[in-house]
């Protein structure tokens, strides 16, 4: 076995290289991504900054479950709802930046988001208080007494205010100016209007897949 597996991974190696440098030559800093901070995050991640009143973000919804399944073993997927959209007030926005960190202690987590933006989309019906929220996750499958509990706890509120610090943090240094974006490790903004519209959803994938080798 180990004569026919050396001269085969000696083919192997050089191919490999290859491919890590034609996917370098492929995607260009300030092109198909920006670089936002000069540090990175201490673990690989892939952030969403989203809204369930963003219809873009919306209509990206099926395609970002996608992107999650494809990411490497060891990067997590991390949604990072945002409260600055028109049409809708501050406080409202904020009480669904927390929804989405309680539907994150929920096992149906993509039901419950995915039912916040079809009220909204679909049905064209109006959120005016954390009670239409909790209708909403209970109608979905979601126990009422554990979302309450859950909207008051200590940690989903220290998650939600983080939430809060990272989109401010990300707006004051003007990577993050509207929705979705994506940035990988803290560092790098994926910019999609440069992407190849031919195979978009595989050229979007792998862009990711390179930003998360960089330093």
């Amino acid at each position: 076995m180990n004569k026919f597996f050396k001269p085969f991974l000696a083919l192997l190696v050089p191919l490999f290289a290859v491919s890590i440098t034609a996917c370098a030559e492929q995607y260009t800093e300030g092109k198909q991504y920006t670089k936002v901070n000069e540090t990175i995050s201490t673990k690989k991640e892939v952030r969403e900054y989203f809204s369930v009143y963003c219809g873009h973000c919306f209509k990206f919804e099926p395609f970002m479950h996608d992107l999650k399944k494809s990411l490497p073993d060891g990067t997590t997927f991390e949604r990072n709802h945002v409260d600055f959209l028109p049409g809708a007030s501050p406080k409202i926005q904020q009480i669904l930046t927390k929804a989405t960190v309680v539907a994150e202690q929920f096992d149906n987590t993509d039901k419950l988001i995915g039912a916040l933006f079809n009220y909204i989309h679909v049905q064209r019906a109006v959120i005016t208080s954390e009670k239409d929220v909790r209708n909403i996750f209970v109608l979905n499958g979601a126990d009422g007494e554990k979302f309450d509990k859950l909207m008051k706890s200590f940690s989903v509120n220290s998650q939600t205010n983080l939430l809060k610090k990272k989109q401010e943090n990300m707006s004051a240094k003007r990577a993050l100016t509207g929705v979705p974006t994506i940035i990988v490790n803290g560092k790098y903004r994926v910019n999609p209007k440069e992407l190849d519209t031919s195979n978009f959803q595989e050229d979007y994938k792998n862009l990711v897949k390179h930003l998360l080798t960089l330093d």
